[in-house]
């Protein structure tokens, strides 16, 4: 029985072809698994893994469940969560899955914690770590209790080896990203590779001297991929903390924004690649590189082709790194920032061309509306804009594709057959603005100011809904629970465990009630005095909160790997007030790409459609509308002579309405 063993090593790709153009629009609903976790603001971003009827998957508070895979029915559940706690927002893409000599342990990551949970039981592994629970800040040279590390994305199985990844804080305090490999029987590290290098090592120079001792960040949250049989697993990297300003991490900083090729057994560099010199636009490689077979001179070529958030896909030999497509290094301007120092040139490829616009200009401001395009060109002509690289600003830059892409964390389709590479897309613009950072005196005030502001702006009103409004919050919630989130963490929120209890106090309490305490003479703030931080993260909306550039919003799109051109692109996603086809819309969550000629994904934020597209030439083929948006990959899976396409529906994103169902579609008995 075909299943997805591994959600970040699986190419997106399935073999079986019961299900095919010729009959998909006769896909039925075959069963739906209720969760039964959702609350306002949840998500389900997890792709199931599948084992001998079974689909391991996790649910909106965080629960790890056993689901029959041919009726839907729950077989058991996990829950690391203490009894009575408060839902906060939990993302997950999906569990990592050992299956060997009649073992199946399953790995993922909740708040600090991996734990591994036994596949026939649903219990947790006494015996891996600390009762069935590895603490992920420990063993990166720094005192865990200070570090906020968490992990949302699978990590690969090598033999008997767990290689993860993490997810830190984007503002420092940061831990440093490294990537660990884990023994899968004890939990024991086996070995790490530091994306922050030390002294003696490749890349040291690239910093300033001791900045492994302070920064952080250069961490793989996006997942990894393996090639088994070389022995070799694909590493993408994120940026430095912080992400927006440099001036305290001159160089280039190897080996953030890298694809890394590292040996599986041993964790040691092979080659890498560094797609961004010295980030300051927060380009992290968002999603798991793609194995692939492309044709080169004749010759079939093992390749590994890895999408930015740019919009642009690059391609390597698998085994030399050397890139299959011309890249071209670019002069690129310097920043008018004090005590930054941009590098002077960074690398796009020739080819393929990108998969997403470059830039935003006055022709393709929103026509929506007269009065609406009127608005956003006064906006616009206040704005530093121009192509890839153009530096932040306390104007405010145009940053497009935005910080969610282009590429998301959804991944990408590789079909073997045809050799195209589908890829779906956001054409979001964002705005970064440069401002200062407060100094001086320690109170409640500057260390919201320094800790907070960055995502919930100077006045707590947030940039809704992925950072939601902190004013009235204490009606919503009380004061040991406002702590907890800030101690822990939730959703892209970083913990901030490294506070005093002091300064936790004060914090909590200005969020909760305004009241502005100081912090007595000898306590401290660990957040390093960076001069510079953001106003937020706000997207280039209208008045009526729809992007202020004209469609499409969002597409999905075809990309022939062999010749290094798009076969096809179409628009993905409505907006259904709109009533206007083809606008496409924010997605987020990838697609399968089929042996019998479909592509299908969910993944729209707004209209809750799951689609298949024909594989050769876009068209589409079949839609259905969810429960909720379907912002996750789909697995596919054959049990009982019968194949399934399974995809969770936890919507929640860009504010739409949330849900907790997993359904799956089948042809008719």
């Amino acid at each position: 029985m075909l299943g997805c063993l591994c959600w970040a090593a699986e190419p997106q790709y399935t073999a079986l072809k019961q299900i095919g153009p010729g009959n998909v629009r006769k896909l039925v609903k075959a069963w739906e698994f209720d969760t039964q976790d959702a609350f306002a603001g949840s998500e389900i971003q997890c792709r199931p893994v599948f084992l001998n009827g079974v689909l391991f998957a996790t649910t909106p508070k965080g629960r790890l469940v056993a689901i029959d895979a041919g009726t839907g029915a729950e077989k058991w559940s996990f829950d690391p969560n203490p009894a009575g706690m408060r839902a906060t927002k939990f993302r997950n893409r999906g569990v990592t899955m050992y299956n060997e000599g009649g073992v199946t342990r399953l790995f993922y990551g909740v708040r600090q914690f991996l734990y591994a949970v036994d596949g026939k039981t649903g219990k947790a592994v006494a015996g891996f770590g600390n009762q069935g629970k590895v603490d992920l800040r420990e063993g990166l040279g720094r005192a865990p209790e200070t570090l906020s590390v968490s992990n949302t994305t699978p990590g690969v199985i090598y033999k008997d080896l767990l290689i993860l990844g993490s997810i830190v804080s984007e503002d420092l305090p940061a831990a440093p990203g490294f990537i660990r490999a884990y023994d899968v029987n004890t939990g024991a590290l086996r070995w790490t590779f530091h994306t922050i290098p030390q002294p003696g090592e490749l890349g040291y120079d690239s910093w300033p001297k001791g900045a492994h001792e302070y920064t952080g960040g250069a961490n793989n949250w996006s997942g990894m991929t393996l090639d088994a049989a070389r022995g070799t697993v694909f590493v993408p990297t994120g940026s430095a903390s912080f992400d927006f300003y440099g001036g305290n991490r001159h160089g280039d900083n190897l080996f953030a924004n890298c694809l890394l090729a590292l040996d599986a057994a041993t964790g040691k560099r092979r080659w890498h690649f560094q797609f961004v010199k010295h980030d300051v636009w927060d380009r992290d490689l968002p999603t798991p590189p793609v194995l692939a077979r492309v044709k080169r001179n004749g010759a079939m070529v093992d390749a590994v082709a890895q999408a930015t958030k740019s919009g642009y896909v690059f391609v390597f030999d698998r085994d030399t790194g050397k890139p299959l497509f011309d890249v071209v290094e670019r002069d690129v301007p310097g920043s008018e920032i004090p005590g930054e120092k941009l590098a002077a040139r960074q690398v796009l490829p020739v080819k393929p061309p990108p998969f997403a616009r470059q830039q935003v200009t006055e022709e393709n401001l929103t026509r929506r509306t007269p009065e609406a395009h009127a608005a956003a060109l006064e906006r616009f002509r206040k704005l530093k804009t121009g192509g890839q690289f153009t530096p932040p600003s306390v104007e405010g830059t145009f940053v497009f594709p935005g910080f969610d892409g282009g590429a998301e964390w959804g991944g990408q389709a590789f079909d073997p057959e045809t050799g195209l590479f589908y890829v779906n897309a956001n054409e979001m613009p964002w705005v970064l603005r440069i401002v200062p950072r407060p100094s001086g005196g320690v109170d409640a005030k500057a260390l919201y100011d320094r800790n907070c502001s960055g995502c919930h702006r100077a006045d707590l009103a947030g940039t809704p809904p992925e950072f939601p409004s902190l004013i009235g919050i204490s009606k919503k919630m009380a004061t040991d629970e406002i702590r907890r989130i800030v101690r822990e963490g939730a959703g892209r929120m970083p913990g901030f465990s490294q506070l005093s209890a002091v300064e936790m106090r004060v914090l909590v309490n200005y969020v909760a009630s305004g009241a502005n305490d100081a912090v007595a003479t000898g306590d401290r703030s660990l957040n390093p005095q960076l001069p510079y931080t953001t106003d937020g993260y706000n997207k280039f909306l209208d008045a009526d909160g729809y992007p202020a550039i004209t469609p499409p919003w969002g597409t999905l799109s075809a990309i022939d790997l062999n010749r290094g051109t798009i076969a096809w692109q179409v628009p993905l996603g409505e907006h259904p007030k709109l009533n206007q086809p083809g606008t496409g819309s924010e997605n987020y969550g990838g697609p399968i790409v089929t042996a019998s000629g479909l592509v299908f994904i969910g993944a729209t934020n707004f209209d809750k459609k799951f689609r298949a597209f024909d594989k050769k030439t876009g068209k589409l083929l079949w839609e259905t509308e969810l429960p909720a948006g379907g912002n996750a990959t789909p697995a596919v899976y054959e049990w009982g002579g019968r194949e399934f396409i399974v995809i969770a529906c936890g919507g929640g994103k860009s504010g739409a309405p949330s849900g907790g169902k997993y359904v799956a579609f089948a042809l008719p008995r």
